[in-house]
């Protein structure tokens, strides 16, 4: 257990020590993000460009990502996960104002009860990992929503993959 905690602070101080170019960093949108990086506008309804507001909900998910994918019948993170939540903590310590809420999904087989344990796992893995790497645990509420909220419909490998997740949402 103590040399799993020594890995992970490591790890967080490895990654505050290393200096990212800002414009590469703005172009990986994190796993799951299906919004364009900050550095390229999106079309508004009336055909202008918008750029996310700095500290906004939209910034967060463009810059750094807001989900992570989990296994099935997994709540473990893996080296992808663990990276997107390197850089959400990065962005956290640089709004220290700001709180999340982290959700935990799951796909639709199982029980109601079974996935709704399951999402906690999943939300509490995801808290966890951010206060290791130095987010005050205050800071972050957790809920699960089990097999309640699909992004992606359809009883196949894809869709379920899909909806195995947790997601930082900006409060």
């Amino acid at each position: 257990m103590a040399k799993k905690f020594l890995s992970i602070v490591a790890a967080a101080l490895l990654v505050a020590a290393c200096s990212t170019d800002q414009e590469t960093a703005s172009q990986s949108g994190g796993a799951g993000s299906t919004v364009p990086a900050a550095n390229q506008p999106t079309s508004s309804a009336s055909g202008g460009a918008v750029t996310a507001a700095p500290g906004s909900r939209e910034e967060f998910v463009a810059e750094v990502g807001d989900r992570v994918f989990f296994g099935f019948d997994k709540y473990d993170l893996t080296a992808e996960a663990r990276t997107t939540l390197e850089r959400q903590a990065f962005w956290l310590r640089k709004y220290p104002s700001t709180t999340v809420t982290v959700e935990g999904h799951c796909d639709e087989r199982g029980t109601r009860e079974y996935n709704l344990a399951l999402g906690e796992r999943r939300a509490s893995a995801v808290k966890d990992y951010l206060v290791a790497l130095g987010i005050d645990a205050g800071r972050i509420a957790t809920i699960s929503y089990g097999k309640e909220r699909p992004v992606a419909f359809g009883s196949n490998e894809e869709a379920w993959a899909q909806n195995r997740r947790g997601v930082s949402t900006i409060n």
